[in-house]
C-alpha cells in the first residue's frame, strides 16, 4: 500500500538516501536516484519543510509537474519534481515539502 505523502517527513525518507525511484514513461522507466534529504525548518507540515533531491541518468529532462514515482517500500507516490539542470553525474530534480 502506498504511503500517504502528505504524512511522510524527512526522516521516512532519509533512510532512502542512494535508493532508486521509477517513472514510467511511454519510452520505458527513467530511475531516479534520491541523493540528498534537505530539512528546511518550520512549516505546518509535521515534521517541518523538507526538499528532496533526485539524479537521473545524462539524457532528455523530465517536465517540472507532479510525476508517480514508484519505490519498493514507499510504494507510488504523486511527487510534483522540478528540474534543476545537468551535472556531471547527471540530470538533477528538486522536490519540496513545505
Amino acid at each position: 500500500m502506498p504511503a500517504d505523502l502528505a504524512t511522510l517527513t524527512a526522516d521516512d525518507f532519509e533512510p532512502r538516501l542512494q535508493e532508486e525511484f521509477r517513472i514510467a514513461t511511454p519510452n520505458g522507466d527513467i530511475v531516479l536516484k534520491l541523493v540528498a534529504v534537505n530539512r528546511l525548518g518550520r512549516a505546518k507540515r509535521a515534521g517541518g519543510a523538507f526538499s528532496l533531491l533526485f539524479l537521473s541518468p545524462h539524457g532528455p529532462f523530465l517536465a517540472q509537474a507532479m510525476h508517480p514515482m514508484a519505490h519498493p517500500t514507499l510504494g507510488t507516490l504523486d511527487i510534483f519534481i522540478v528540474p534543476l539542470g545537468p551535472t556531471d553525474d547527471g540530470n538533477s530534480y528538486e522536490a519540496v515539502f513545505a
